[in-house]
């Protein structure tokens, strides 16, 4: 509440509406996270290890030229999330409704995710490609997924640590 000729007051209540308007943007933070996080992972997967050390395509059950293809339509599914991300970001700072740690919480959890979702579903449950063929994958398969599952869980830990609650100025 503002009294008038104090101007701590104003400053107060403009500090309390900044943060009413950042804890009511706290799931588009985390959106926004999530979809950069996603792209972040993509594009090191298809830079790193389908173009630079060529040990898969997205799709490898069939020709070649499939699978480049393939490569392709993934690199812009995974540069869109990319834009969209920083769309939503760009929209929270217009707001001054951006929270540093929650969208980093949100990069992990997108990051974490969508690793763990390719080791898991892409790799092993539809045999869509292996991280890399060889005799024995479970090295790779392990380190992949350890990493994913590590990323999720500091995810995890940073977002439910920066989650809005009742009465917490930041």
């Amino acid at each position: 509440m503002s009294i008038p000729g104090n101007a701590g007051s104003s400053a107060g209540d403009a500090a309390a509406v900044r943060d009413r308007a950042r804890a009511a943007m706290s799931g588009r933070n985390l959106i926004s996270g999530i979809l950069f996080g996603v792209g972040l992972v993509a594009f090191v997967d298809e830079a790193v290890f389908h173009q630079i050390l060529h040990w898969h395509h997205f799709y490898d059950r069939g020709t070649p030229a499939l699978g480049l293809v393939s490569d392709g339509l993934f690199h812009a599914l995974s540069w869109g999330a990319t834009i969209g991300g920083l769309f939503l970001l760009a929209d929270l700072r217009r707001r001054d409704a951006f929270r540093q740690a929650r969208w980093w919480g949100g990069v992990l959890l997108g990051a974490g995710g969508f690793q763990l979702y390719d080791g898991i579903v892409q790799h092993k449950l539809f045999g869509l490609h292996q991280i890399r063929y060889v005799p024995d994958l479970l090295l790779y398969d392990m380190v992949w997924n350890v990493i994913a599952a590590l990323l999720v869980v500091a995810g995890i830990v940073v977002t439910v640590r920066t989650r809005p609650r009742a009465g917490r100025v930041e």
